[in-house]
């Protein structure tokens, strides 16, 4: 049984300091996200997906400067916290293959675990938290918050992905197609609520910046 005393805790001082909507808060949501969607799916190993929920972002290249040197440092975690080998080889394979941008070329096929992962992870991408991380986001990294004269861009190569853009294209580029994109049902169901209520806001909001009297 993996002590995962020693996984919160590593995370939290780790995301502490995050200022790019990354922070422990997220992790939180993920890790209760990747909970409920274990309910439907008991074929999936609890232990796998509760640590690579809670350790998903620690390799983040765009969170981490030597993501060698941050990968060695969580593998003496995993192995301080009990996890078996293999364990740790699915729980890396997870966090290595989930992302957006990892996907944006080429399909990686995640195990059920990873598939609980991915999907909790871009739900708090979505509804009323994904419209305000996305905009803490783009403060962040110094985005505008909208040009009507830049349309959302199409076909994107991981590195196009990482160049700025205004915030509100990202709905576009990314957010309103991870419906399409949730593996299981039950977050299919939670997705297409939060989508709906992005779209309503975008709609307000460009309304409210052309707003001419």
């Amino acid at each position: 049984m993996a002590n995962l005393e020693v996984i919160r805790t590593y995370v939290t001082d780790q995301m502490k300091q995050d200022h790019s909507g990354h922070d422990v808060a997220h992790i939180q949501r993920v890790v209760n996200l990747a909970r409920y969607l274990l309910k439907a799916h008991p074929e999936a190993d609890q232990e796998i997906v509760l640590v690579a929920a809670a350790t998903h972002d620690i390799l983040d290249d765009k969170l981490v400067t030597d993501v060698a040197a941050k990968r060695e440092e969580l593998l003496t975690i995993y192995r301080a916290a009990g996890l078996t080998e293999e364990q740790v080889a699915a729980i890396l394979a997870i966090i290595d293959h989930m992302s957006y941008s990892k996907n944006l070329q080429q399909h990686y096929q995640l195990s059920i675990d990873g598939q609980l992962v991915q999907d909790a992870d871009r739900l708090d991408a979505l509804g009323a938290i994904g419209i305000g991380r996305t905009f803490y986001y783009g403060a962040h990294t110094g985005a505008p918050m909208y040009d009507p004269t830049i349309a959302p861009r199409t076909n994107l190569t991981k590195q196009d992905y990482r160049q700025k853009s205004p915030v509100l294209n990202h709905f576009y580029e990314k957010l309103f197609k991870l419906g399409d994109l949730m593996n299981t049902a039950e977050a299919k169901d939670l997705a297409a609520q939060r989508i709906q209520f992005m779209h309503e806001f975008v709609d307000t909001f460009k309304h409210e910046w052309e707003f001419d009297e």
